[in-house]
């Protein structure tokens, strides 16, 4: 959670930088709130799974596994999102 609290807080401020628009800004604040959103849903996952069984077993691996896979999904959307966006931006910073 704090790498994503972290990737929020850059991605805020990059937008001040770039002086993103008003839809802009609500797809990113929608990007943050879905990882955000994505990463609470799978700690509360792990948790019940740890909580209803102490031994290793394959549903529960599996039912970890899917909701970390859905961080990970949002997060990969983040990362497009914040290319879309801020791309042209350090494009034309590089050039």
């Amino acid at each position: 959670m704090r790498i994503h609290l972290l990737a929020a807080a850059v991605a805020i401020g990059m937008g001040f930088i770039v002086h993103l628009s008003r839809v802009e800004w609500g797809l990113i604040s929608v990007t943050i709130f879905m990882v955000l959103a994505a990463e609470t849903i799978n700690t509360a996952i792990e948790r019940t799974v740890d909580l209803i069984s102490t031994e290793r077993h394959p549903l529960a691996k599996l039912a970890k596994d899917l909701a970390a896979g859905g961080v990970l999904l949002t997060a990969v959307n983040a990362i497009v999102i914040a290319i879309l966006l801020f791309g042209p931006f350090l494009i034309s910073l590089i050039k």
